[in-house]
């Protein structure tokens, strides 16, 4: 099997290449070295390396940051992954693209299924919508997952967020009014690669197996950390409303997703608390 995975420095990228199985042979990239937004640069590779399988882990996912940066976030959301189906399509390759959960609105009061109305609030979720339906039209055998509140223990998240802040503060205001299922990368990755044991294709959602809130998380975390040994002390953690934490993005305050299509292929969902107890021993300095 020869995959060309996109995004290799982020945290799902990299999460994949800890768990390449033996006798896969991966070309990992970034932005570095394959613009996807660049439609000749991404023949030309498609084309040298001819892969079995094209994953796009890579995304702009700065969601404030694309309340102004719209044209960047289209190309990188959108464009780029029109120019990966459409190489994988040429090529008659699998095709995997991730998306998101901003893609909801967050009005609902049970779990999103892949069907369920999309409404996205920001930017970001604008052009991630944009990018699922730029993806299904280039190439309706594509494989679309939609996932949530990733963590790991790579690149920026919440998760050493709340690390950093308890080392730096007494009190931490977090917002307790937005529900979700944290995400390990680490098992995405699991499941993009047991997925492809499939022959299927259309969009799946995938996330961690139980709710929680952000407050709720982030005292979840420091208790780890402060266990572990990464804190010498637990802040006190101050639960606030969406409203007395206006941001640039407006965030879903409900986004749940039902994961029972996924796991009719004996794919389980993310077993977020005990991945997060893993992850957090592993940033102990």
């Amino acid at each position: 099997m020869k995959i060309l995975l996109t995004g290799a420095k982020g945290q799902l990228g990299r999460c994949f290449q800890d768990r390449v199985p033996v006798g896969w042979i991966l070309k990992a990239t970034d932005s570095d070295t394959l613009d996807i937004t660049n439609q000749d640069e991404v023949i030309k590779i498609a084309n040298e390396f001819k892969p079995d399988v094209i994953i796009n882990a890579a995304a702009y996912t700065a969601v404030d940051k694309a309340e102004t940066e719209k044209i960047l976030a289209e190309r990188v959301n959108s464009t780029g992954p029109r120019n990966l189906a459409e190489a994988a399509k040429s090529l008659n390759s699998k095709f995997v693209h991730i998306s998101t959960d901003y893609v909801f609105d967050g009005y609902a009061n049970e779990p999103y299924i892949e069907s369920s109305t999309t409404n996205p609030l920001s930017v970001y979720g604008i052009t991630k919508l944009e990018g699922e339906a730029a993806v299904l039209q280039a190439y309706p055998q594509a494989i679309i997952i939609r996932t949530a509140w990733v963590f790991s223990e790579y690149g920026n998240n919440f998760v050493k967020t709340m690390i950093r802040h308890a080392k730096e503060r007494d009190t931490l205001s977090v917002v307790d009014d937005q529900f979700g299922c944290p995400t390990y990368a680490g098992d995405i990755a699991q499941a993009i690669i047991e997925i492809l044991k499939f022959p299927v294709s259309g969009i799946f959602h995938y996330c961690g197996d139980k709710k929680t809130s952000w407050d709720e998380f982030a005292k979840i975390i420091l208790d780890k950390a402060f266990e572990y040994g990464n804190i010498s002390k637990i802040p006190i953690i101050k639960s606030i409303s969406t409203e007395q934490f206006p941001t640039p993005a407006q965030r879903p305050k409900f986004s749940l997703l039902c994961c029972d299509k996924i796991c009719l292929l004996g794919i389980k969902t993310s077993d977020w608390s005990d991945q997060l107890s893993a992850v957090i021993k592993k940033l102990v300095i």
